[in-house]
């Protein structure tokens, strides 16, 4: 392989390298032919057929110029390698390259290639950051159990003679309509209508209320403007309702029909009850608790940071949590342009309201690679093919597939590094 010539300018700073790395002689000139064989097969040529045109007769008519760009995408990623390699360098994101020449002899790329900045940690042991202890008051308990009777309570029928009340389930038949005329979607038979849900259209629940089974009544309602009906939005419509049937929700008891109900095992009276939900709200504070921990222990530790984080990389991370707010809001359904008219705002405001939470994360990463550094921790590749296997039984995944969609066994490696840190700087601040 023919060599190639490298230049670093080094008065940027420690962490920022321009280099150029030329690529000429035989290297180039078999991207050029590389870069020939694969144009003349897309041009038309009198006398010739597709691909069997000479070189020397194409470069008449073209240009040699016109294989150049072509060359140079062939020979750019084996350019980048070595302008890594040959001056010892791990990137912290992807360069953009340049073109600095070109022409028969050689083509000349520059890359601005930053590393990881220096990190200076003046302390992260003994902080004083304790994590506090968890407890959980009957009040809790109390609370998580009314709302369990009412999760389960039971629909049963009113006296004939009783009336439609707010909270009821009113069973009823309706027909709507607009100027006289029956519309469409506007009829329903044994319909369940819980009085004051807002499921219907504002007004109709309020005048069911009062009427008794088997009483007919007509009810006069407006459409509001956005509704999704086109035809009908604003317009008044009226509504022939009959009430079937009335029920109203009968709070539950704490028996042994509820208990059954429940279908929790080893849950079968108050007492184990309690003693279950205790548990479980305790297990969700733990975890909120051990959260909000490590961000306090994290936020300690960054106060005795010295770093000058490279503006590029925060910039790689804003566009990271963009993406994943664009995703999160399409699973809600949606969209970011919908978000911008809803918020009157723009790209470049939701960008600047996640520059805080970019610029923390990287800082975040940055001190806690310098702790694992310090500290010497390092997994083997054989312990984190066990932790992939593990995560992909957990996800129901080939293991192959996990492992791409988590960006292969080196993320797996580094994830598990990571937690084994933040595990380490818990320990050191007991």
């Amino acid at each position: 392989m023919e060599k190639k010539e490298t230049k670093k300018d080094t008065k940027d700073k420690k962490n920022y390298h321009n280099i150029e790395i030329k690529i000429e002689g035989k290297e180039w000139e078999n991207a050029l032919d590389k870069a020939f064989k694969e144009k003349v097969k897309k041009v038309n040529i009198d006398g010739f057929r597709k691909g069997k045109c000479p070189r020397n007769i194409y470069e008449k008519k073209f240009g040699k110029e016109s294989l150049y760009l072509d060359a140079a995408d062939l020979v750019l990623q084996d350019a980048y390698t070595k302008a890594l390699e040959e001056n010892n360098l791990v990137p912290v994101i992807q360069p953009e390259p340049g073109l600095k020449s070109i022409d028969d002899k050689g083509v000349v790329f520059t890359f601005k290639i930053i590393t990881k900045p220096e990190v200076k940690i003046s302390k992260y042991r003994d902080l004083g950051i304790k994590p506090n202890e968890v407890k959980v008051t009957k009040e809790e308990i109390d609370h998580e159990i009314s709302h369990l009777l009412e999760r389960y309570e039971e629909l049963v029928s009113k006296d004939e003679n009783s009336t439609v009340e707010n909270k009821d389930v009113a069973i009823i038949d309706f027909e709507g309509f607009k100027d006289g005329v029956p519309f469409e979607g506007g009829k329903g038979e044994n319909y369940s209508l819980e009085i004051g849900s807002g499921t219907f259209i504002p007004g109709f629940e309020d005048q069911v209320i009062g009427m008794k089974v088997g009483e007919e009544k007509e009810i006069k309602v407006t459409f509001p403007d956005d509704y999704m009906e086109e035809s009908l939005k604003g317009q008044e419509a009226t509504f022939k309702v009959k009430v079937n049937e009335i029920k109203t929700k009968k709070r539950r008891e704490l028996d042994e029909d509820f208990f059954f109900d429940l279908g929790i095992e080893g849950v079968n009276d108050e007492e184990s009850l309690r003693k279950e939900i205790e548990a479980n709200i305790k297990a969700n504070k733990d975890m909120e608790e051990e959260n909000n921990y490590i961000d306090r222990l994290l936020e300690e530790v960054s106060k005795n940071v010295e770093v000058d984080i490279p503006e590029e990389m925060v910039n790689e991370e804003v566009e990271r949590l963009f993406k994943r707010t664009e995703q999160q809001m399409a699973m809600q359904g949606i969209s970011l342009d919908l978000y911008y008219q809803v918020t009157k705002s723009t790209e470049k405001d939701l960008k600047d309201q996640l520059e805080k939470e970019a610029y923390q994360n990287v800082l975040y990463r940055l001190m806690l690679e310098e702790i694992m550094n310090i500290e010497k921790i390092e997994v083997s590749e054989d312990e984190a093919m066990e932790e992939a296997k593990r995560l992909s039984d957990r996800y129901q995944m080939e293991l192959d597939a996990f492992l791409n969609e988590f960006g292969g066994i080196e993320m797996v490696q580094y994830d598990v590094e990571m937690r084994k840190t933040i595990e380490l700087l818990k320990e050191l601040n007991k």
